[in-house]
């Protein structure tokens, strides 16, 4: 940890990323990829998809399409079955993690610009705020799928930070996995990480800025 906590007086913006960091919905992609890929004859076990965490969707699943020579020619086809999964799986339990909404709130009362960016679809950025009923919070909520390259290239970062009319370097960014800490650093951002509980910690996470066990012990710091 190279400083106790980032200083809101330095801090313009606050990015989010989403699945990991709003919302505990990795393990329920894990399931959604296992449902949709055991058709095509997967033999994926839950621990193999932490090799492509923070990975946009289509990414994803041509990795394991030429990783497991599943052959698969139409992997759009795949991408819309596991998000049609993955939406039934947030909408029967949408659950915020620890200090979302209190730290959401308090941001909103500092008058710190709120943005997220994800490499989840727009469709799903929509399913989670709603579900959730924390759309309000967000000046700015953007997709990695509108840009040329997902996590961990930093142009969805880019782009948040630009339409909220801060600089990078006024930006702090919560992240929960190693793809994201790296765009956010590529940024030139300062990075937050909250490392997703359902995975084994990557010791390669120690590049980002800070790091705290959850959102709750953010804000507490902050108060």
């Amino acid at each position: 940890m190279k400083n106790n906590y980032p200083k809101l007086s330095s801090i313009d913006a606050v990015i989010f990323d989403m699945d990991g960091v709003l919302i505990d919905s990795e393990p329920l992609w894990k399931i959604a990829m296992d449902h949709v890929f055991s058709q095509y004859g997967s033999k994926l076990k839950a621990k193999d998809f932490q090799r492509t965490v923070g990975l946009r969707i289509d990414h994803v699943i041509e990795f394991w399409n030429e990783d497991q020579q599943w052959n698969l020619s139409d992997l759009k086809i795949v991408e819309s079955q596991i998000i049609d999964k993955l939406t039934q799986l947030i909408l029967a339990h949408p659950v915020p993690l620890t200090g979302v909404i209190d730290t959401l709130y308090f941001l909103k009362k500092e008058q710190k610009k709120i943005g997220l960016a994800t490499s989840s679809s727009n469709r799903l950025i929509q399913t989670v705020l709603k579900a959730l009923q924390i759309e309000h919070y967000f000046d700015f909520a953007y997709s990695a799928e509108y840009e040329p390259f997902g996590k961990p290239h930093p142009g969805v970062y880019i782009k948040v930070a630009s339409e909220l009319q801060v600089a990078t370097h006024r930006c702090l960014v919560i992240e929960d996995s190693l793809n994201g800490v790296i765009a956010g650093l590529a940024a030139q951002m300062k990075v937050c990480c909250i490392p997703e509980k359902t995975h084994h910690v990557n010791p390669k996470l120690h590049v980002a800025d800070y790091h705290f066990k959850d959102l709750s012990q953010l804000l507490k710091a902050w108060q």
